[in-house]
């Protein structure tokens, strides 16, 4: 019986995994080598003791609506997209309402974790941790690991030949880029094209002579502004969308897709992608394409090598007097206090049982938190996997119980990829937001179901079917369930129009009644989608990873 829980790290992953073990009756303690909750969005201007921390302008790429935790809605003034400042409040706000942050040791790292003697029967582990210089050594239940998959930067000098042995020019990992102003009149050259790539390469067109763009794979670039003004992820990430992707055909899907990506602007006109493209990746950017227009961001293909003050591309052109080299090629995960023959168990997350466990131990007291990549926000997948782990942890009922080794080794060969990328490619192992939060929310007995609910309450079942898959779905039934569920759901449009309301103008044509006919009409597809998947879905069959309504 698991009591006491050591969890590693107070990000994300950390604070909801504090709060998950007090609802379930446990007893955490966490372990922050910092002096601060926040993670990876509590911005610092310095690089201290190698943490890693976003860059002063960014801003979230999914909506509050979409990111928050299923039983703390964002404040309603709030804007939609948060600068980390606020995002950083947020979690404060989020601690100091469930009283976490007295069950947090700051300025204390985690030095090395092992397996008692007697794990095969106690499941215990030794966690040894380091506070201004004194060591200590503590017994845990279990162990919830919180760091993320931002840890340890990836630099694959190896893949640029001349960059560390001819190339004159300065070169550095986004890892250590804060702002604009050591960049400033220079010719930077941006290697990779994820969303990090992207925004550094926008910013830096204001104040760089010249900016380069090098992309290795097609990429089709988004706005977070979607159809009407509204948060793209809000429009997109529906039950409904993710029905027709399992009903449909892969073809015409993957058709009316590359449709979609190019209803803002052509990418092949912008030799960003072709709907020919076999692997392609994802990004947010607004500005991306204009400063592409423009000729203040010049887009490449990959680099071929280095010489003393050029880069050479595989197309054949080169560009002269590079100034500087700004890698964004991602991260890889380190976990360096775990003992050696636990962390040779998985590498990567696809290793792991539903991204979380490694099935080998013999006793399921080892849980790795938000190590995870989905196509929506990770704050939620991270949620839940912290309230099923916790649930596990605490026992006591049969959907929270792991299957045999075999079982679990059988679905991780199922769903692992056939060829292994490179951190920098990670978009193409990204895990639809929809299926895996699914997924995790049926193994903690919290789905919800939309059929059942269309009797029930079928306002509801419209909005969950028809409307932003968002967190608060998860706290309808269950383990955990909250009382302002439905009310935050019938409510979710109205806190993403508030902070726009500053101006408000007389518009009498776009009243309510045009989602209420809406409603109406989608009744009959509900039901019919209900019934095809009644009569062809069998319990545990997915499609495509599709959808059990």
């Amino acid at each position: 019986m698991v009591r006491r829980v050591a969890v590693i790290g107070a990000g994300v992953g950390g604070l909801v995994s504090i709060k998950c073990c007090l609802d379930e009756g446990l007893e955490p303690t966490c372990f922050e080598r910092s002096e601060d909750i926040g993670g990876i969005w509590r911005y610092t201007d310095s690089m201290d003791s190698g943490r890693v921390s976003v860059y002063r302008s960014v801003i979230t790429n999914t909506s509050k609506e979409m990111s928050c935790f299923s039983d703390f809605p964002c404040p309603e003034d709030f804007p939609n997209y948060l600068p980390h400042g606020l995002l950083l409040e947020y979690f404060r706000m989020y601690a100091r309402h469930f009283n976490l942050l007295r069950h947090i040791r700051f300025k204390t790292t985690a030095l090395s974790m092992r397996r008692r003697p007697d794990f095969t029967t106690s499941g215990q582990w030794e966690v040894v941790t380091e506070t201004d210089g004194v060591r200590e050594s503590h017994v845990f239940d279990a162990v919830m690991v919180c760091t993320g998959h931002y840890q340890e930067p990836y630099l694959p000098l190896a893949s640029f030949p001349g960059i560390d042995t001819r190339f004159k020019g300065q070169y550095l990992h986004s890892r250590e880029y804060k702002d604009v102003e050591a960049f400033r009149g220079k010719r930077v050259l941006v290697v990779g094209i994820g969303n990090t790539g992207g925004d550094l390469s926008v910013e830096l067109s204001h104040v760089a002579a010249k900016v380069f763009l090098s992309a290795r794979s097609s990429t089709w670039v988004f706005s977070r502004v979607s159809d009407h003004g509204f948060p793209f992820d809000m429009v997109s990430t529906t039950r409904f969308n993710h029905f027709l992707d399992w009903l449909l055909p892969s073809a015409l899907m993957r058709r009316i897709r590359f449709r979609k990506f190019n209803s803002w602007f052509n990418h092949a006109n912008y030799g960003l992608a072709s709907t020919k493209s076999s692997y392609f990746k994802v990004i947010i950017n607004e500005e991306l394409p204009f400063c592409l227009l423009s000729g203040t961001v010049v887009l490449k293909t990959n680099v071929k090598e280095f010489t003393e003050t050029s880069a050479v591309f595989e197309d054949g052109t080169i560009e002269e007097n590079i100034d500087v080299v700004l890698f964004a090629t991602g991260y890889i995960f380190s976990f360096p206090f775990l003992e050696e023959s636990v962390r040779s168990l998985f590498d990567d997350n696809r290793s792991l049982y539903k991204s979380i466990f490694p099935p080998q131990l013999e006793k399921p007291t080892l849980a790795i938190i938000g190590l995870v990549q989905l196509t929506g926000s990770v704050m939620v997948g991270t949620e839940m996997q912290a309230r099923w782990v916790t649930g596990i942890f605490a026992g006591g009922r049969r959907w929270n119980k792991l299957p045999p080794t075999s079982r679990m080794m059988a679905d991780i060969l199922k769903k692992k990829p056939p060829v292994k990328r490179n951190p920098s490619e990670r978009e193409n192992l990204k895990m639809s937001f929809i299926s895996y939060t699914d997924e995790i929310a049926s193994c903690a007995g919290v789905k919800p179901n939309v059929l059942r609910l269309l009797l029930t309450d079928p306002q509801l079942a419209l909005a969950i079917f028809f409307g932003p898959c968002t967190p608060y779905q998860y706290r309808l039934v269950g383990r955990g369930k909250w009382s302002g569920a439905r009310d935050a759901i019938l409510t979710q449009w109205q806190r993403t129009l508030k902070p726009l309301r500053t101006r408000v103008v007389d518009d009498s044509s776009s009243g309510s009644s045009g989602w209420r006919w809406m409603c109406l009409l989608a009744l009959p597809v509900a039901l019919t989608a209900g019934f095809l998947l009644s009569k062809y879905a069998q319990p545990g069959w997915s499609l495509r990873a599709g959808p059990h309504l």
